[in-house]
C-alpha cells in the first residue's frame, strides 16, 4: 500500500520504456491495476495483482477473483507473499485454493515461500520452504507450472537490516530446485523460474542473478522508483542475454 494513483502512474511511466530481453511484471496496489494496465498496454511490461481470491465469484467482501484480475488488464497474480502467510495466517491449503483458482482463471502464477528469522535460527528453514512449496501445489499437476514462478522470500531478510548473502539465496534455490524436480520431474523443475525476493537492490541484484539457480527477482522497495527498478531490470537483462 505505497503510493496513490499518480505515483503509480509515474512508476509506470518510468519504466515502459524498457526493451531489454528480461521480462518484467508490476504488481500495483489493487485499486490502480486498471489504470496502469492501460497505461503499459503497449509496453512489454505485464501487471498482476497482489493476490487473488479463492472463489471464482460469490459473496467473498474484499475479495478479488481471477476474472476480475483478467478484466483490469492483469496476466499475472501474486499468491502466498510473505505479509500474507506471516501478517495474516494465510496458510498453504489455501494458498493452494489459490494457486489452481488462478490458473483455472486464466492467470499466470507466482507463488511465494519463504522462512522466519526464527524459523532459520532454529535451523527449520528448509522444512518450513517445503511445508509451503509443496501444501501450496497440492493439486497443481506438471501441466501447470508452464504458467508459474516460484518466488523465495527469506521473511528475515525484508526490512530488518539483515541481508541474505547471494550464497544464503543460491542454497535455497538449489534445495526448491531439487524439492520441484522430487516433486514432479527435473526437466520441469529446471523449467520453473525460480525468483529471489529479499531486499533486492541495485547494489546486489548482479551478484544475485548470477547465481546459477536464481532465475529472476521479486523487487519490494527498490521497485517503488523507476531508477532503481531499472537498475535491477538492467542486471536482469545482462543475466537473460548471457544465458
Amino acid at each position: 500500500m505505497h503510493g496513490d494513483g499518480a505515483a503509480s502512474i509515474a512508476l509506470a511511466c518510468g519504466i515502459e520504456d524498457h526493451a531489454g530481453p528480461a521480462e518484467l511484471i508490476v504488481f500495483p496496489s489493487m485499486p490502480y491495476l486498471a489504470t496502469v494496465a492501460d497505461e503499459l498496454a503497449e509496453s512489454a511490461v505485464a501487471v498482476g495483482g497482489q493476490d487473488v481470491s479463492d472463489q471464482p465469484e460469490g459473496a467473498c467482501t474484499g475479495q478479488t477473483a481471477a476474472a476480475m484480475l483478467l478484466d483490469c488488464g492483469c496476466t499475472w497474480t501474486l499468491v502466498g507473499h510473505s505479509e500474507r502467510r506471516h501478517g495474516m495466517g494465510e496458510t498453504s491449503e489455501l494458498c493452494s485454493a489459490k494457486v489452481r483458482a488462478g490458473l483455472a482463471g486464466g492467470l499466470n502464477v507466482m507463488l511465494c515461500v519463504g522462512e522466519t528469522l526464527q524459523e532459520r535460527e532454529a535451523g527449520h528453514a528448509r522444512d518450513v520452504v517445503r511445508e509451503q512449496l509443496e501444501g501450496s501445489l497440492a493439486g497443481v499437476e506438471t501441466g501447470d507450472l508452464a504458467r508459474m514462478a516460484v518466488a523465495y522470500e527469506p521473511v528475515w531478510a525484508i526490512g530488518t537490516g539483515l541481508t541474505a548473502t547471494p550464497e544464503d539465496a543460491q542454497d535455497m534455490h538449489q534445495d526448491l530446485r531439487e524439492m520441484l524436480a522430487g516433486r514432479y520431474d527435473a526437466p520441469s523443475a529446471t523449467g520453473l523460474r525460480i525468483l529471489y525476493g529479499g531486499s533486492v537492490k541495485p547494489a546486489n541484484a548482479a551478484d544475485l542473478l548470477a547465481c546459477p539457480d536464481i532465475d529472476g527477482a521479486l523487487v519490494g522497495g527498490a521497485s517503488l522508483e523507476p531508477e532503481s527498478f531499472l537498475a535491477i531490470a538492467k542486471a536482469a537483462d545482462t543475466w537473460t542475454a548471457s544465458s
